[in-house]
């Protein structure tokens, strides 16, 4: 037996050095010098270095102080002392350098508000003073935040109301509540009567017979509004206001022969039914006369002269001013002349001629959506496709304008049953039953209303005995109350309130009589108190007040005006954009998959206008931007996975409609579930078997839509025709040219021609492109999530249900360039409140001083630099000239990624000297670390203690 001692093992002191370092580290504050590992919140200031910007109180946009000043001038004759005295005070480097957050940027948007037939020559005689507007619109937010709205949850329920997520339950890219604000400058301008009776006399010669058939009078008439669109923009350029935002309010005078009255683009209902009644007659007479112009047409385009209304917005909260007829003269007699043509041309002709000329003039207008669909209807001699658009009072127009006309209508259109936020004929103002309704009392009305106010008054009395202060009391409140609501504020005087008057002064006298001793005491106080109350009284004189017709329903008529006006610049003007980061790209290229059921030997046989298409996806494209198209077909007959992946998609449905005339009825739906249709195409991408790939480069965007073509009716989630996905569009296409939606117009459902699913293609592109949403949906700060207004869900633009036409409106682009500023803006500020609050958790010590101080000059410059960008696209994106601001935005990424280079560089350079200058760890005690030790004594003592050796056994 071998006893030696066996040799001690090495002990493991690392195991000790690493527990004692652990807990070290956990007794160290997190404010120890040396690397920060988790970032303090920066305090708030109360103003950022951008609060500037905000217009709230001021009416400049901009201030050369936003900009700290160059660094030539920072340096001063400041001795070593007095500097690093400056330096430490300030606490943090961020302070020093005095860059604060950006909290908000403020971007300039002009608005003319442009009154119509308010100057006393309109509807009622209706006359705006500039300081009641001033009044009202002064209530109006004049400064709002960009906003975006959540994905979009569960489609519809079935009442049809848009749900959205409000928990978020996803992270946003950029917040929904953004750093850019937007001020409004309003200036509002009054037409002189010249202009008021062009409208008047467009309105007149441009409208039709709604219903044809009838020989009756009339109750319901149809302008053109194609038509009134080429006077809106005659109007627009002479005055040379494009650069600014216009929103007409029409109050022209009502035409006793046109009780009712509304704008639609081509044929009513009843045309239709003429022309499928008439089909071979009518399909030989428009093919004569295809190639023409209508010569109405020619007399309306010849209004080209120009007279400026400014020479710059006036950029300020709130302007007026009022338009002479002198500034308008020529605008008004080349109209003029031009409507005496049209109403010459239109003189005598019988409903067969004007439904031709009507259908020509569309062949050969602007719009490719009537073009597309005319043509074919013209070409097979079917006009079964055909159907009519909405009657509406209200019209978004192809540049920068849009209408609203008091005395037309009133409409409605929205959901058929159920949903929030619809159309109602209560919507909008109406001068007839606000203002009409009081100034427009007859002697006779006035004398029927006083006596029934008696005796409402004195029926009270009875048969019982009542003293005579008491009648005269009750005499008095009568004639108060009738005087406000009959004789204040009329133009034309009654001749009653006269009378009143004079009765006045009676009863006047009467209660000075109960001054006397020989009265009870409470009879003279009444007496008393009752000639107090009339001693200010000027009910019945013609003594002008100032401001004297702010009456209850002038006030009620202006506050329902400014809600209007309000909900145009925050659905049209600047609506909100879809959850996400949009950003500008060079080129898009579009990638158009075609499945279908069966193959199709070539490209051209597929039951979709190409031409229509490109052209259509081109519109949505900036100047700046160049379109690519690229087509594939993808059979399902010769692809099974992808056939397995539309099988799986393709879902059934039990809807439960509620019809506008108040029917159930439960229809079975087949539709596309687009998150499964999604996370299948996506998994095919995966595994190559699609075509086309997504280009990863900056310059270039690769948009692929899924086009699903199937033979019996498909929608999408239930409701759609199209949806946009964060990283495809899915549209369905099937044979049904007359689907029931569920949707409304004046009381009739809006059909849908599922066969040309082309504005709906052309509305989720758009979304998915610049997050262009629909016209009806916008942000609401008080529910923190999307809400329905479907007010100005009107004109011919993808995003409207009351008109098939899918033409952009400039308003629209707009939105889609700002949009992409916005992004990059957002970005830019975040990148540099980013590099801002890593100075701010610097502390300014003695050791960083002369490293802080020589990189000073480039910190300040590259700030400068990104806030001049900034300065430069507010300004430009002012001016409404986003080709231009876009033009810097690659500029802005590059400058506020150097900005972020340049502190990163300097925090990198400050730590390495707390390494090798701070050879002292400062570690606080607390009451945590006497255990701490003795824990570690402990194992230490367990690890290290002496073991006896084992004698070795052979």
């Amino acid at each position: 037996m071998d006893r030696r001692p066996l040799p001690r093992r090495r002990r493991p002191f690392f195991i000790a050095a690493v527990i004692i370092s652990a807990l070290l580290l956990l007794s160290t504050p997190q404010s120890a010098s040396g690397s920060p590992s988790i970032p303090r919140k920066p305090n708030k200031s109360p103003s950022s270095v951008f609060s500037l910007f905000n217009l709230k109180q001021k009416s400049r946009f901009w201030s050369e102080s936003v900009i700290r000043s160059d660094f030539d001038d920072l340096e001063s004759p400041l001795t070593g002392a007095t500097s690093f005295t400056n330096f430490t005070v300030a606490g943090n480097v961020a302070n020093y350098l005095k860059l604060l957050p950006i909290e908000s940027m403020y971007l300039p948007v002009p608005v003319n508000f442009i009154f119509v037939g308010f100057d006393g020559k309109g509807n009622q005689d209706f006359k705006l003073h500039p300081e009641e507007l001033e009044r009202w619109f002064s209530k109006i937010d004049h400064v709002f935040e960009h906003t975006r709205v959540p994905q979009i949850g569960e489609t519809l329920t079935p009442f049809y109301k848009i749900s959205v997520d409000k928990e978020a339950r996803h992270d946003h890219q950029l917040p929904l509540v953004s750093h850019v604000n937007y001020n409004f400058s309003v200036h509002a301008i009054q037409m002189g009567e010249k202009v008021t009776s062009i409208f008047e006399k467009a309105v007149s010669v441009l409208a039709r017979k709604d219903e044809v058939s009838g020989d009756g009078d009339v109750e319901l008439w149809q302008v053109d509004v194609d038509m009134m669109d080429v006077l809106f923009s005659s109007l627009v350029g002479y005055l040379e206001i494009e650069n600014a935002y216009n929103i007409f309010v029409l109050n022209p005078k009502r035409d006793s022969k046109r009780v009712k009255y509304g704008y639609r683009r081509g044929l009513s209902d009843s045309e239709v039914r003429f022309l499928k009644g008439n089909a071979s007659a009518m399909q030989s007479r428009i093919l004569e006369s295809a190639g023409k112009v209508p010569e109405a047409v020619v007399a309306l385009d010849k209004v080209k002269s120009k007279r400026p209304l400014y020479e710059k917005h006036p950029m300020a909260k709130f302007a007026w001013s009022v338009s002479e007829d002198t500034d308008t003269v020529e605008w008004y007699n080349a109209c003029e002349l031009a409507l005496e043509n049209v109403e010459k041309l239109s003189r005598g002709k019988e409903t067969a001629d004007i439904i031709e000329n009507k259908f020509v003039q569309l062949l050969n207008g602007r719009h490719e959506d009537m073009k597309l669909l005319y043509n074919k209807a013209l070409k097979s001699g079917d006009f079964n496709d055909l159907h009519a658009e909405c009657l509406t009072d209200m019209w978004i127009g192809r540049e920068r304008w849009a209408f609203i006309d008091l005395s037309a209508g009133p409409f409605s259109w929205g959901p058929a049953v159920g949903g929030e936020g619809v159309r109602t004929e209560l919507s909008i103002p109406n001068v007839q039953k606000t203002i009409g309704a009081v100034s427009e009392i007859t002697e006779d009305e006035a004398e029927d209303r006083l006596q029934d106010a008696i005796q409402e008054k004195f029926a009270v009395f009875g048969d019982k005995d009542h003293k005579a202060i008491d009648i005269l009391l009750a005499e008095i409140d009568i004639y108060e109350l009738f005087a406000f609501k009959h004789c204040k504020g009329r133009k034309v005087k009654l001749a009653l309130c006269e009378e009143l008057d004079e009765r006045m002064s009676d009863l006047k006298n009467e209660l000075q009589s109960f001054e006397g001793d020989e009265h009870d005491d409470t009879h003279k106080k009444k007496a008393v108190d009752a000639l107090k109350r009339m001693e200010n009284w000027n009910l019945f004189s013609d003594t002008q007040e100032e401001f004297q017709n702010y009456t209850v329903a002038r006030d009620t008529f202006l506050s329902h005006l400014g809600a209007t006006l309000w909900g145009s610049m925050r659905h049209i003007i600047l609506p909100s954009v879809a959850d996400g980061a949009f950003h500008h790209y060079d080129t898009i290229s579009f990638q158009l998959f075609f499945i279908t059921q069966e193959k199709v030997r070539h490209i051209k046989h597929l039951p979709v206008d190409l031409q229509a298409l490109q052209h259509g996806l081109s519109s949505l494209l900036l100047p700046s931007q160049t379109p690519a198209f690229s087509q594939h077909m993808l059979p399902l007959s010769e692809d099974p996975a992808l056939a397995m992946a539309f099988s799986v998609a393709r879902r059934a449905a039990a809807v439960p409609l509620l019809l506008v005339n108040g029917t159930y009825r439960k229809t079975v739906c087949a539709y596309l579930d687009s998150s499964i249709v999604q996370y299948q195409l996506q998994r095919l991408n995966d595994q190559g078997s699609l075509k086309g790939k997504l280009a990863h480069s900056r310059s270039t965007l690769e948009v692929p839509i899924f086009w699903f073509i199937h033979g019996e009716p498909l929608l999408v989630d239930k409701h759609y025709q199209a949806k946009a996905l964060s990283d495809m569009v899915i549209v369905v296409q099937s044979e049904s040219s007359s689907w029931e939606s569920h949707l409304q117009c004046n009381g009739q459902p809006l059909f849908w021609d599922l066969r040309r699913p082309i504005k709906a293609a052309l509305a989720t592109a758009s979304e998915h492109l610049a997050g262009l949403l629909p016209l009806h949906l916008a942000y609401s700060h008080a529910h923190e999530t999307a809400i329905e207004d479907w007010m100005w869900s009107v004109g011919c633009n993808p995003h409207s249900i009351t008109s098939q036409g899918w033409t952009l409106s400039q308003f629209q682009s707009d939105t889609i360039g700002r949009s992409y500023i916005i992004t990059t803006l957002e970005e830019s500020i975040q990148i540099v409140n980013s590099a801002i609050h890593l100075l701010g958790m610097e502390h300014t010590t003695e050791k960083i001083f002369r490293l802080i101080l020589s990189e000073e000059r480039d910190l300040v410059n590259k700030y400068n630099y990104v806030v001049s960008l900034w300065r430069r696209i507010s300004t430009t994106t002012g001016e409404l000239r986003y080709s231009d601001a876009m033009r810097m935005l690659h500029t802005l990424e590059d400058a506020s990624k150097q900005f972020a280079d340049q502190v990163n560089a300097t925090i990198a350079n400050l730590h390495p000297i707390h390494c090798t200058k701070e050879r002292r760890v400062d570690v606080e005690y607390n009451l945590s670390t006497a255990p701490a030790f003795l824990v570690v004594l402990g194992v230490l003592y367990l690890v290290l203690r002496p073991r006896r050796p084992k004698p070795k056994v052979n």
